[in-house]
């Protein structure tokens, strides 16, 4: 029997942890719930967490802080709850590592559905990912991807920590060398149907995967953005025999 997906809720309001514990239960998922960062470093420490639903108001450690800690230290997905729906407060979940965002309040089913999505993206059997096409050890200008192990090592041999966003976007890349990409093919690659036609998202994760990979994210060389068009990735990529 495949193992249930184990999900950590991290919320200091007992009610919503409460709620949510028991409706996710309901769809088959596992559910632990944490109320602030020590809480959390122990249930990661403790179990395989598959994903991550984080509130942005913690006391204490804030969500953000809590949230640029895990994707320094891993690659959890991370779906981070705030109670601002404006532009530039979704743009701050992004940038500093969640994969998605959801405002309060919020439907439990659309939670819901958003977990659903993550998962697909990230390595569910219900979509085909990048991953799959491009399996195995591939090579851009020194830099080398192992889509078994999800490594990437620059020219210099050290290992690069890729968050989910950023590692679909590379794959996918890696699957169109030296042809523009619009940003409509990217959104269906890397959310599907959950991102708005002029949802910043994709820029966003483009920036952070320049300033791993580029030697200037300023004048970048690999990924250049194709005004009106798209991005395209330079470079050849190749497959080591």
């Amino acid at each position: 029997m495949e193992r249930a997906r184990h999900l950590l809720v991290v919320d200091d309001d007992r009610e919503i942890q409460a709620l949510l514990h028991d409706f996710l239960v309901k769809h088959g998922f596992r559910v632990s719930t944490a109320g602030d960062g020590r809480d959390v470093r122990r249930q990661m420490a403790q179990w395989t967490i598959d994903l991550v639903i984080l509130d942005l108001m913690l006391p204490g450690e804030s969500g953000v802080e809590l949230c640029r800690a895990l994707r320094a230290e891993s690659d959890v997905p991370i779906i981070m709850l705030t109670a601002v729906a404006e532009e530039a407060e979704r743009i701050i979940c992004l940038e500093i590592g969640a994969d998605d965002y959801i405002v309060k309040p919020f439907s439990p089913r659309e939670l819901l559905a958003r977990i659903r999505a993550l998962f697909r993206r990230t390595g569910g059997r219900d979509l085909p990912t990048p991953e799959a096409s491009v399996a195995g050890e591939w090579e851009f200008s020194g830099w080398r991807l192992d889509t078994g192990k999800r490594e990437l090592r620059s020219p210099d041999g050290v290992l690069v920590h890729l968050s989910t966003g950023e590692y679909q976007l590379l794959t996918a890349f890696l699957e169109r060398p030296q042809r523009v990409v619009t940003r409509e093919e990217l959104m269906d690659i890397y959310k599907g149907d959950a991102l708005a036609p002029f949802d910043r998202s994709i820029d966003i994760q483009i920036s952070r995967l320049r300033r791993k990979i580029e030697q200037s994210s300023r004048d970048p060389t690999l990924i250049k953005t194709v005004r009106g068009a798209g991005y395209q990735f330079t470079v050849p990529v190749t497959r080591p025999s």
